[in-house]
């Protein structure tokens, strides 16, 4: 009889990708469908990041790189930590990964054994705890309510430290919610962190140029340096550079630790696409002021969906302080009968009454461990996320 590893039944399909994939079937088929699901920018990759691409291609720089970067991006990502993070690197200290998530896998991989904790703040991006099961960790999560905006105390992130912990990652703005850590906020983890030697932080900052309002990104080994030496600072070229296929992530961290990632690396992924490492290049080192005019359209995005969806009966919707996406509460939904006659017991019954009514296809909260709720990308066009909000609305009205 033939199997698949233990390592395998440890981890699911990510529901996110689960979603897009259901939404292009029902599209396929026929159906009027709205994916909100896919956590993608709707713009185009900047022309000049193009431009750098094409010329790489003619210039034949085609062949393998160093498996975890070649020097030029990582001289590229040591000034952009320098400039924009006030954090100090060496070549030895750069991972370049075909993508953040294998930046983070890597991570773990090379360092979490059989009963080593990682503590995860809840909601949390869908790939954490897998990719912790995937390493034969055990994720602890602490949860966070609407009323603090789904930001995690330091107390609790204390509660939660044992002597196994091995990692904790933080993930401002956050993905699904979108919520941002203040500097003070930040502050205070660092302190809890700085009782604890044992702990690693692992620090997604794929988010950090999608703010709001005003708000100051901080990353926590500038803010606290003494824990420069046990923080992985991750990040990537996806989300503000509008990258998303091009797949190229990276992180700066002690050298010991990219060293084992690097080892990871080379025998199993190796470089990152060469291509797709020179159009990085150009992306950190060449203009940035098209982020801005991006921004500006993501928060006006953001303003309308936050004010159309707190109008839905039984939602309640924070405005968060960063990425592209809202996690509105469905709790007043939880109990009431859809259109077609099915009572909605749970946040997964109402996405799937969602897409089934209204043809609006959204993540259920359950999948980012804080329920009940739903995640909205809304890195999409303005009047497409007009019309999405307005089948929501009709949708919620109607429950009996």
């Amino acid at each position: 009889m033939h199997r698949t590893s233990a390592a395998l039944a440890r981890i699911k399909p990510s529901p996110t990708i689960a979603v897009s994939q259901k939404a292009r079937a029902l599209k396929a088929a026929g159906r009027d469908i709205i994916s909100l699901g896919a956590g993608e920018p709707d713009f185009d990759t900047p022309d000049n990041i193009k431009e750098a691409a094409i010329r790489a291609v003619r210039e034949g720089r085609t062949k393998y790189t160093d498996v975890d970067g070649m020097p030029e991006l990582k001289d590229a990502i040591i000034a952009k930590f320098a400039r924009e993070n006030g954090l100090t690197y060496g070549r030895n200290q750069i991972n370049v990964s075909s993508g953040g998530k294998a930046v983070i896998c890597f991570a773990l991989l090379a360092t979490v054994d059989a009963g080593d904790e990682v503590v995860i703040p809840a909601p949390y991006w869908v790939s954490y705890p897998d990719m912790v099961q995937l390493a034969g960790g055990t994720p602890v999560f602490v949860q966070t309510t609407p009323a603090d905006a789904y930001k995690m105390r330091p107390e609790a992130l204390e509660a939660a430290i044992t002597p196994r912990t091995r990692w904790v990652i933080l993930n401002s703005p956050s993905n699904p919610s979108g919520a941002g850590y203040t500097r003070a906020e930040i502050r205070a983890f660092a302190d809890v962190l700085l009782r604890h030697p044992h702990v690693l932080v692992l620090t997604d900052d794929m988010y950090e140029h999608l703010v709001f309002d005003g708000f100051r990104f901080a990353t926590i080994a500038q803010v606290e340096p003494r824990l420069y030496d046990r923080t992985l600072t991750m990040n990537g070229l996806s989300k503000a550079y509008c990258m998303t296929g091009w797949r190229v992530g990276y992180a700066g961290g002690p050298e010991w630790l990219i060293k084992g990632m690097q080892s990871i690396i080379s025998q199993s992924t190796s470089n990152p696409c060469s291509i797709a490492q020179w159009a990085g290049v150009e992306a950190l080192n060449g203009p940035q002021d098209f982020i801005a005019r991006n921004n500006a359209v993501f928060a006006a995005r953001r303003d309308l969906v936050v004010e159309r969806l707190n109008r839905a009966p039984g939602l309640v919707c924070p405005t968060p302080e960063g990425a592209f996406y809202v996690y509105p509460s469905c709790a007043g939904a939880i109990g009431r009968r859809a259109p077609s006659g099915a009572v909605i017991a749970n946040d997964e019954d109402f996405a799937r009454e969602l897409l089934e009514s209204e043809g609006v296809a959204v993540v259920h909260g359950a999948a980012f461990g804080t329920s009940p709720a739903f995640r909205i990308s809304y890195a999409t066009a303005t009047e497409v996320l007009e019309d999405a909000c307005a089948r929501i609305e009709r949708f919620c009205a109607a429950l009996a």
